[in-house]
């Protein structure tokens, strides 16, 4: 090999991996049906289900504490339907990609929104809720902002956001993909992935764990139940540390 095609060689980046870790989508089919599995983690809560990522040396799985519930709901679990916006003039175009999006939702969804960090315009509102109620969607997640906050409640429809404002999306965003890999913090959420959603925020399983890590969540569940009973019965911290309990 002569010296420049050396120098061509290495200086070639080779980003196949990378393009694979970051781009690609896994389809991965669960040992039991979809519904039961969501079901399953909906018996549990965020806090039992992040110690197991933990465990799996994932310590990045927690959306970022500025997105709150809107309600102090109880688990819901659903599947990754990932949307991307961002701040945007532009208006043409822009109700006819929503609604091929609005399209493609379907049951068991979980929308996840990365708007960007814009912090100007609502990319979820009454009527958005409605729709993707209608389509039997879980839950959405809005990196960003909400209105129509009355219509959301009434409809009794999980929402997760960060802020709330009456400025509408057309004129000031524009939405540029969807069921795409994005990242919000620094947590990457790919379509597919499972999407849970409790008072305490949100949380992303990656689909190609997600039934192993139910398992041991359940696990943790069970053994949970009876550190609390060791409590109630007064017995003491170093009993209870002695026995396998933890605080």
């Amino acid at each position: 090999m002569s010296v420049d095609q050396y120098k061509k060689e290495v200086g070639m980046m080779k980003l196949e991996k990378l393009i694979e870790a970051r781009e690609g989508i896994s389809t991965k089919p669960f040992p039991i049906p979809d519904k039961e599995l969501l079901q399953r983690f909906e018996q549990l809560y965020l806090g039992a289900v992040n110690d197991v990522m933990r465990e799996f040396c994932l310590l990045h799985q927690a959306l970022p504490n500025r997105i709150k519930p809107l309600r102090e709901y109880r688990t819901v679990a659903g599947f990754a339907f990932t949307v991307k916006s961002a701040p945007n003039a532009k208006i043409s175009g822009e109700m006819e990609y929503r609604t091929q999006m609005l399209d493609s939702l379907g049951e068991d969804h979980f929308v996840v929104w990365d708007t960007s960090r814009d912090q100007e315009a609502t990319l979820w509102g009454g009527v958005m809720t409605a729709t993707a109620k209608g389509k039997k969607v879980k839950a959405a997640c809005i990196d960003g902002g909400i209105r129509d906050t009355h219509q959301i409640l009434e409809a009794d429809f999980p929402v997760f956001y960060e802020y709330r404002i009456s400025n509408g999306s057309l004129g000031r965003c524009l939405i540029t993909h969807y069921q795409i890999p994005i990242v919000i913090g620094n947590v990457t959420i790919k379509p597919g992935d499972v999407i849970l959603g409790d008072i305490d925020g949100v949380l992303v399983v990656p689909r190609d764990i997600a039934y192993d890590v139910l398992i041991r969540a359940e696990e943790i569940r069970e053994n949970e139940k009876k550190i609390f009973s060791w409590v109630h019965k007064g017995e003491t911290i170093r009993e209870i540390k002695e026995k396998g309990g933890y605080f």
